[in-house]
C-alpha cells in the first residue's frame, strides 16, 4: 500500500518499462544541457526586432498552466481534496467493522497457521511479484489494459486517483484498528520486504488494488454507455474478469509475503467497494466525474 511503499500515488519503479510516467510523469522532466557561454534562451534568427520578448509566450495570464501540463500524481490530489471533506467515513465503518468484529486470538493462529503454509509453498514462486508490486502496481494495470500514460492520459490519471484515495481511506482505518502486522506476532515468517511503518488493517494494497479495478470498471461502462465504436461489451466483461483477478493476486501476494492476514486483504475490499460508491455518489461538478468523463473519451 503506502506500503507501496509510502505507495501515495504510486511513485517509484523506475526500472519498470511501462513507467514512462511513473517515474518522470507526464509532465514531469528530464535533464537537458545548455552552453554555458552561449545559452538556448540567447538565441535568435539575425535581424528580428525586440529579440528579448521574441522569446516569451504572452498572455497566459494566471491561468495559464494547460491541464494536459499536470501530472497523473499531482492531479489526483484535486479528487483528494473534495473526497477528504465528503462524509466517506460513515458508509465505509460497516462493512470494515463486519470483517474486523469476529477477529480474535484463535482466528488469527489459524490465520498464522495459513501463512506459515503459503510461505513454505508459494513464496519462492510469488518472489517476483511481491518484490515488483511492494513499489508500485499501476504498471500491472496498465498492462492487463494494454495502455500507457501516453496512449491513454487521463485513464492514467484514473488509476492514480485510486491509488491515492485508496491510501487515504485504509490509513484512517489503519489508526483506528491497530492490528500488529503478521511477522510482528510471528517474527519467524521473515518478510523478503521491509515491513511496512503502519498497522495491518485493513491491506492498503487490497484496498487500492480492488478501488483501481472498480474506478477502470467504471471508466469502460461509461465508453460503453456513450457509444464507444472501440469497446464493447464483451471486451469489457474479460477486462473486468483481469482486473478483477490481479486486484486479487496483488493483495494476496502481501500476505505470501508474511505482510498481511487474509482478513485485512478481505476488509481492503470491501472498503474499496464503499470508497468507490461514495466517489460516485459526489457532486456531477466535482473532479472525479470530469476524470471519469475525460477518461472514457479514450477508449
Amino acid at each position: 500500500m503506502t506500503g507501496n511503499t509510502g505507495n501515495t500515488g504510486n511513485t517509484g519503479n523506475t526500472g519498470n518499462t511501462g513507467n514512462a510516467g511513473l517515474s518522470g510523469e507526464l509532465g514531469g522532466g528530464w535533464f537537458t544541457s545548455d552552453r554555458a557561454d552561449l545559452p538556448f534562451v540567447t538565441e535568435v534568427e539575425p535581424g528580428t526586432p525586440n529579440p528579448i520578448a521574441a522569446r516569451r509566450r504572452l498572455g497566459l495570464g494566471k491561468s495559464g498552466f494547460p491541464n494536459r501540463n499536470w501530472s497523473a500524481k499531482w492531479n489526483a490530489w484535486e479528487v483528494l481534496q473534495q473526497f477528504a471533506i465528503s462524509s466517506w467515513q460513515g458508509s465505509a465503518q460497516t462493512p470494515v467493522d463486519l470483517i474486523w468484529t469476529p477477529i480474535d486470538d484463535l482466528s488469527t493462529n489459524a490465520e498464522i497457521d495459513d501463512l506459515v503454509r503459503e510461505a513454505r509453498d508459494e513464496r519462492a514462486e510469488a518472489m517476483g511479484e511481491i518484490l515488483s508490486q511492494d513499489v508500485e502496481f499501476i504498471t500491472d494495470f496498465m498492462t492487463v489494459l494494454t495502455i500507457t500514460p501516453a496512449s491513454h492520459p487521463n485513464t492514467y490519471r484514473v488509476l492514480h486517483i485510486g491509488s491515492l484515495i485508496g491510501s487515504y481511506a485504509v490509513l484512517y482505518f489503519k489508526f483506528q484498528k491497530q492490528r500488529p502486522r503478521p511477522s510482528h506476532i510471528c517474527p519467524a515468517l521473515l518478510p523478503p520486504i521491509p515491513v511496512p511503518g503502519h498497522s495491518a488493517f485493513p491491506s492498503g494494497h487490497s484496498t487500492q488494488a480492488h478501488l483501481m479495478a472498480y474506478l477502470m470498471r467504471r471508466v469502460l461502462d461509461e465508453a460503453f454507455a456513450a457509444g464507444s465504436t472501440t469497446i464493447n461489451q464483451a471486451d469489457i466483461d474479460t477486462l473486468v474478469v483481469d482486473l478483477n483477478a490481479l486486484a486479487d493476486r496483488v493483495a494476496r501476494n502481501r500476505e505470501i509475503a508474511g505482510l498481511h492476514f487474509h482478513t485485512d486483504s478481505l476488509a481492503g475490499e470491501a472498503l474499496a467497494g464503499s470508497v468507490r460508491d461514495s466517489l460516485v455518489g459526489m457532486a456531477l461538478t466535482a473532479a472525479f466525474h470530469s476524470a471519469i468523463n475525460h477518461a472514457k473519451g479514450e477508449w
